[in-house]
C-alpha cells in the first residue's frame, strides 16, 4: 500500500533535475491540476531537500496541460469529512499551509511559471514564492467565498498588501484576474509571453545562481510589458479603494449602491449580486482576516488562518463550506442556501468564534518549521 501512494506522489508531481536547477510539473491535468494530499506532501518532501542540497540553486514550479493550479481538492476532502471525520480536513490544512510558510520563508528562489489557472491553492504554492511568472493565459481567482469558505492559504498575507484596497475586493468577490492585471497589481513578478516560456526555462536551467538579481535579470530577457485592457478592473482602483476601505461588508455594499445612484456602471451592480450572493459569513470572516493581515507576518497569518480553517471544517458556527461544496462542486445546482441567510445575522460574536483556539481535545494551533534567519535572503527576511 505504501508504495503505491509514494508513486501516486511520484506520478502527480513529475520531477526534472537540469544542471542546478529543479524542474517541478504539477501533473493532474484532467483534475486541472487540484492538489491531492499526495501532491502537498511531496511537495514539502521535495522543497526541504533541495534546501539542504548545495547542487540546487533554483526551484521551477509549473502545471501541466491547461492550468498552473486550480487549488486544493475540495471534492476530494469533503468526501473526506462528510466521513465525520474534520480532523482529515484539518490535517490536509496543516499539511498545505507549512509548504505555503515553506515558500514563503524559502533560502532558494522559486520561479512559478503560472502559463493558466491559479486558484486558490494554486496561488498559495506560488504567490509566496520569490518569482511568479504570468502569460496571456494566466487567469488568477480567489473564489472561496462562493464555496463558503474564505482566501486562506496565507492569502490574508499577500491580499493585503496589494495596492489599496484591491486585496479586499479581490478576496470578497472572486473576481478573476488575468496576466497583465496580476503584474499590474504585483501578484505577478514578471509577464513573459507564452511562446518564450520554453526559452526562458532552457535559460534559467544553466544559471547556476541562486541570486535574485541574476534570476531576475534572465527572467526580464523574456519579458513583455502586457496593456490593461480597456474594461480591466484595474482601472476602477478609486471606486474600489473608496467602498472597498468600509469597515464593515454591509457598508462595502452600501457604498457601492450608492456609487450606482450617481451612474448607472454594469460592473458596479455584478459586483454589488456576486456579494450578495456569496456566504454571508464567509464574506465576513474573510474582511476581518484580510485586516488582520496587513499587520502580521506571514507565519501568524497562517496560524490564525489555520485555527479559521479548522472552525469551518469543523461545522459547529456554520455549515456553510458543506452547502457550498454540494451547490457548486457536487450537485452544481448552483443555489447554496446559507445559514444565517443574511449578513445581518452574522454578528461580531458569532465571527469571533472563527479566531478563537478550538476547544477540542487533541486539537492544537498550527506549529510552523523554525526558519534560521541568516541563511535567508532579505525578501524572504521581510515576510517573518
Amino acid at each position: 500500500m505504501a508504495s503505491s501512494v509514494s508513486s501516486q506522489q511520484d506520478h502527480q508531481v513529475l520531477v526534472e533535475a537540469n544542471s542546478s536547477a529543479r524542474i517541478l510539473s504539477l501533473n493532474r491535468p484532467k483534475q486541472l491540476n487540484a492538489l491531492s494530499f499526495q501532491m502537498i506532501s511531496r511537495l514539502l518532501e521535495l522543497f526541504l531537500a533541495y534546501e539542504e542540497d548545495p547542487n540546487v540553486k533554483l526551484v521551477i514550479l509549473k502545471g501541466k496541460g491547461r492550468a498552473f493550479c486550480a487549488g486544493g481538492d475540495v471534492a476530494a476532502l469533503v468526501r473526506d469529512i462528510r466521513g465525520d471525520d474534520w480532523r482529515a480536513g484539518a490535517k490536509f490544512f496543516l499539511k498545505e499551509f507549512t509548504l505555503n510558510y515553506l515558500m514563503a520563508a524559502y533560502s532558494k528562489p522559486q520561479v512559478s511559471i503560472l502559463n493558466g489557472i491559479v486558484m486558490g491553492g494554486g496561488a498559495g504554492a506560488s504567490v509566496h514564492g520569490r518569482f511568479r511568472v504570468a502569460t496571456e493565459n494566466s487567469v488568477f481567482a480567489m473564489p472561496e467565498t462562493a464555496l463558503g469558505l474564505f482566501p486562506d492559504v496565507g492569502a490574508s498575507y499577500f491580499l493585503s498588501r496589494l495596492p489599496g484596497f484591491f486585496g479586499e475586493y479581490v478576496g470578497l468577490t472572486g473576481s478573476r484576474l488575468d496576466g497583465a492585471e496580476m503584474l499590474a497589481c504585483g501578484l505577478a513578478t514578471h509577464f513573459v509571453p507564452s511562446a518564450k516560456l520554453a526559452m526562458l526555462e532552457a535559460a534559467l536551467c544553466i544559471v547556476d545562481s541562486s541570486d535574485p538579481v541574476i534570476i531576475s535579470s534572465i527572467i526580464d530577457q523574456y519579458c513583455e510589458q502586457p496593456s490593461l485592457k480597456e474594461q480591466s478592473v484595474y482601472k476602477r482602483l478609486d471606486v474600489i479603494d473608496r467602498c472597498f476601505s468600509q469597515k464593515t461588508v454591509e457598508e462595502i455594499i452600501s457604498a457601492l449602491e450608492r456609487e450606482l445612484v450617481h451612474k448607472m456602471d454594469v460592473w458596479i451592480s455584478t459586483t454589488i449580486q456576486t456579494l450578495k450572493k456569496a456566504s454571508p459569513t464567509s464574506l465576513k470572516i474573510s474582511l476581518r482576516s484580510i485586516r488582520e493581515g496587513r499587520l502580521q507576518g506571514v507565519g501568524q497569518c497562517l496560524v490564525r488562518e489555520y485555527r479559521m480553517v479548522c472552525h469551518v471544517m469543523r461545522g459547529e458556527v456554520s455549515k456553510d463550506f458543506f452547502e457550498g461544496c454540494r451547490a457548486i462542486l457536487l450537485d452544481k445546482d448552483k443555489n447554496p442556501k446559507w445559514e444565517p441567510s443574511k449578513l445581518e445575522l452574522v454578528t461580531d460574536s458569532r465571527v469571533d468564534r472563527y479566531f478563537s483556539k478550538m476547544n477540542t481535545e487533541e486539537w492544537e494551533d498550527l506549529k510552523l518549521p523554525t526558519r534560521s534567519k541568516h541563511k535567508l535572503p532579505l525578501y524572504a527576511i521581510a515576510k517573518l
